[in-house]
């Protein structure tokens, strides 16, 4: 999309990239350098005309690019910023028939990383010791791969189950990225907490 307004004699061009294609082949074999959902705006002057013709000579300066949002947990430093947090790759692999292998997991979050996701959730490591492995290769790779135009590198997070078995696990598996975050869950309905956990809703 691309917006153009002028005032006197400065013309303003804005666009912005919006994706509309499904995931390329799992073949990206490094981290993405260049912004992809950022607005940019350049500056083009409109004084300089050609002599009979009426044509305008516009010459574009470089591109604006803003810098990311501060990250700051529980907080938006911008009240006008929406944060996105993506589950593909651990509640996305409850839906049937979705179970991922470790590189497809991995190239998932590099296209996550490309888009811009600010918080991505990437596994449950108390699962398995693949799943654990697959999760701290995330946390090294995608989760240290600043964006030096823009500041933007993804929080890390991964799921764990209320006792200090799972917290640990997902630690020892995300403590490598950049912005490691733990995801901590307990269930809470009436049937859960009677049957399965076999607690009252005050222990709980």
């Amino acid at each position: 999309m691309i917006s153009i307004s002028s005032t006197a004699s400065t013309m303003v061009v804005q666009s912005v990239v919006h994706f509309a294609s499904p995931l390329p082949s799992l073949g990206l074999t490094r981290p993405y350098k260049k912004p992809s959902l950022l607005t940019s705006s350049c500056r083009c002057s409109s004084l300089s005309h050609k002599a009979g013709t009426g044509a305008t000579d516009v010459k574009p300066m470089l591109p604006i690019l803003k810098r990311w949002p501060e990250y700051i947990p529980n907080k938006l430093p911008d009240k006008n910023y929406v944060r996105v947090f993506d589950t593909t790759l651990r509640d996305g692999e409850q839906s049937p028939g979705a179970a991922l292998t470790p590189p497809q997991k991995l190239e998932i979050a590099r296209q996550l990383s490309k888009l811009r996701v600010d918080i991505m959730e990437v596994g449950f490591p108390a699962s398995s010791e693949e799943e654990f492995e697959t999760v701290k290769t995330i946390a090294k790779t995608v989760g240290n791969e600043v964006d030096e135009e823009t500041g933007y590198v993804p929080v890390i997070c991964a799921l764990a189950r209320c006792n200090h078995r799972d917290i640990e696990a997902v630690w020892e598996a995300v403590k490598y990225a950049k912005r490691p975050t733990i995801l901590i869950f307990i269930s809470t309905s009436d049937i859960h907490m009677k049957f399965k956990l076999k607690k009252t809703k005050e222990e709980v």
